[in-house]
């Protein structure tokens, strides 16, 4: 894992809870943990990563993610074993 995907790992994990995490540094970091995203419908992206998946919505039209989506993302991180 590189250096910017640890530093968006500590934004993500850090508290309070952050709502200015660029989007495309979170789904970098699922694709350097081994995940694999699938596009859904519309702006859904689907992400499996050590045996969990999840569904989440790529912000639009900024490109930050807001706190719920920072909390979910938190929350799917720890349930598949990460950190």
């Amino acid at each position: 894992m590189r250096t910017k995907h640890r530093k968006t790992m500590d934004l993500i994990f850090e508290d309070p809870v952050r709502p200015d995490i660029l989007w495309t540094d979170i789904e970098s970091l699922f694709v350097a943990l081994g995940g694999e995203i699938s596009e859904g419908r519309g702006s859904r992206i689907r992400v499996h990563l050590k045996g969990v998946r999840a569904v989440y919505h790529r912000p639009h039209p900024g490109k930050e993610t807001d706190r719920g989506t920072v909390r979910s993302v938190r929350r799917f991180l720890n349930e598949a074993g990460v950190r």
